[in-house]
């Protein structure tokens, strides 16, 4: 199982939220590239970073985003804000492995299965669950769509695979939802890559044995709950 840790940007600054709640933010110190390339050198294959304020449509964290794509020398999946062809192509031009599309994802199956037919392999659907529906626009709506209707929509879209994140956990350390992982894997083909309350190495190994293919770990490592080089140990198959 692939570990992916995860800079979520807000005002050039890496932060967590609490649920996806805004209110709700922990600030940390260190600046963005200073952490990529710590978890870089620490054995990460691959970051996952989030531009908070595109996600929102209340800015944007663009040149950060720029400076860590060419020089870290790892995979970099960028999400936040990418809701069209032409975001995606550029963040792809620039240097990203992969592009997430959440919004576009949810609202506009089309368009997603567009984008990734011209990207093949290097397109990924975020599924951010809250409450049993998807959010969108940086997790500040639902949509009153089934979640087995829309993975039904993505079935036949060329994907790297679906991002799965529990909002009702995210932030938490409380543990992932399993659940929700067991019942994506059983109704889609693709790929699923965890995110939202792994707190412990035991959270990761539940993860590794529910058949997710990469955890996103967040407010775990930032906060020391335990460290890359452990994560990426347990993530290894037995």
């Amino acid at each position: 199982m692939l570990i992916i840790p995860a800079l979520d940007l807000r005002g050039a600054k890496v932060v967590n939220l609490h649920q996806g709640d805004f209110s709700r933010e922990t600030a940390y110190a260190d600046e963005p590239l200073g952490m990529a390339r710590a978890y870089v050198e620490a054995g990460a294959r691959r970051l996952h970073v989030v531009d908070l304020d595109a996600a929102r449509g209340s800015g944007d964290n663009r040149d950060w985003l720029e400076r860590l794509l060419a020089e870290v020398s790892v995979e970099v999946q960028v999400a936040g804000g990418v809701r069209d062809p032409e975001t995606a192509a550029r963040w792809l031009r620039a240097g990203a492995a992969l592009v997430v599309l959440g919004t576009t994802a949810v609202r506009e199956p089309e368009v997603l299965a567009g984008i990734a037919a011209r990207h093949p392999g290097r397109v990924l659907a975020a599924l951010d669950v809250r409450g049993g529906r998807p959010a969108v626009t940086g997790w500040l709506a639902e949509e009153a769509v089934e979640l087995d209707h829309l993975l039904g929509r993505w079935e036949r879209a060329e994907l790297a695979g679906i991002v799965l994140t529990s909002i009702d956990q995210d932030g938490t350390m409380a543990g992932p939802d399993l659940a929700m992982l067991a019942h994506v894997r059983a109704t889609s083909r693709h790929p699923v890559i965890y995110s939202g309350g792994i707190g412990s190495l035991d959270d990761v190994r539940d993860l590794r044995s529910g058949g997710a293919q990469g955890a996103i770990l967040g407010r775990a490592l930032l906060d020391g709950r335990f460290s890359l080089d452990e994560a990426l140990e347990t993530a290894r198959p037995d």
